[in-house]
């Protein structure tokens, strides 16, 4: 299949693009190296990818709409995005620029292109907002009422995305990532507890908690998450959960962390951040009906990879 990826230099971007030629696609990227790098595709060279294939401009751009009318895929993976909730909050024009304006840039310029489904990067850890005990894990039919603006304009953007594929005939899906981890995450980030810990524990300096440490997330290994968006090229509608089903605190991450690099550093604690819920993690039974998918990698095996990831 022919397969526009947006975000695709990106943390997790790459993982995807790896995984689409592993499958024989031909991929195409569009990503303004704002938070992606060149370097985060060094493997997808290896395995084809071209410089023709990498287009370097901003999906809100009328450039960007030029680039999917010469590609015309078959399918958009859509992960281009400003990814942070404490951005988000600092800077919601920002957000919504990026995360809503530049996604209907892309669905415009898709339908004009003939592309038969997109598959857009939600977020399961900010859409249903702060879930009562008894709702827990979320489920897709969760109440969705987001605590940042990040949230906000995911939420938004899922159901741009649903509206603009029912009027106009197209396949679409909503993958609502949990939180991701995993090699190529920028440890010098807004995001990515597990790579910002591992570096600082590597360098010999403190760990940030902000707040006391027992908000709890749905962590989910990067490779896992992109076998759900290649399964999703051809399978799957609606909104999925893509996670673990597993509940894990920010206290407990530093606790595997220290133990994984047998370190007995102690966090320091900062003020809780604006913005962030203080439980959540998903069922995935959804997924696993729909995709005929299930997280294979758990928080005892993709810490170590981080590890070595970041040692390398």
């Amino acid at each position: 299949m022919n397969v526009l990826v947006t975000g695709g230099a990106g943390f997790i971007g790459s993982h995807v693009v790896d995984a689409l030629l592993r499958a024989d696609h031909a991929v195409s990227v569009i990503d303004d190296l704002s938070t992606g790098t060149a370097e985060n595709l060094a493997a997808a060279r290896e395995s084809g990818l071209t410089d023709a294939d990498l287009h370097v401009v901003d999906i809100a751009s009328p450039e960007a709409a030029e680039v999917i009318g010469r590609v015309r895929p078959e399918a958009v993976l859509h992960l281009a995005a400003q990814p942070s909730v404490s951005v988000s909050m600092r800077d919601p024009r920002f957000d919504a620029h990026s995360n809503l304006t530049g996604l209907l840039n892309v669905l415009v310029a898709a339908r004009e292109a003939g592309t038969r489904k997109v598959v857009f990067a939600s977020s399961g850890g900010t859409i249903y907002g702060e879930p009562r005990a008894g709702d827990l894990p979320l489920r897709e039919d969760s109440p969705q009422s987001p605590r940042s603006f990040y949230g906000l304009s995911k939420k938004a953007g899922g159901e741009y995305v649903r509206l603009f594929a029912e009027e106009h005939g197209m396949a679409y899906a909503c993958l609502a990532l949990g939180n991701v981890y995993g090699p190529r995450q920028n440890p010098q980030g807004e995001a990515g507890v597990i790579a910002i810990f591992a570096a600082r524990l590597l360098e010999g300096r403190p760990c940030l908690v902000f707040g006391d440490g027992h908000n709890t997330r749905d962590y989910v290994y990067v490779d896992d998450v992109a076998d759900a968006f290649v399964r999703a090229l051809d399978r799957g509608t609606g909104l999925i959960n893509v996670g673990t089903g597993v509940e894990t605190s920010v206290l407990d991450i530093h606790a595997a962390l220290t133990k994984a690099l047998d370190s007995d550093a102690a966090p320091h604690h900062e003020p809780a951040l604006p913005g962030e819920v203080r439980r959540t993690y998903l069922s995935v039974d959804r997924a696993a009906e729909q995709l005929d998918w299930r997280p294979r990698l758990g928080l005892e095996d993709g810490i170590p990879r981080v590890i070595d990831a970041l040692r390398a």
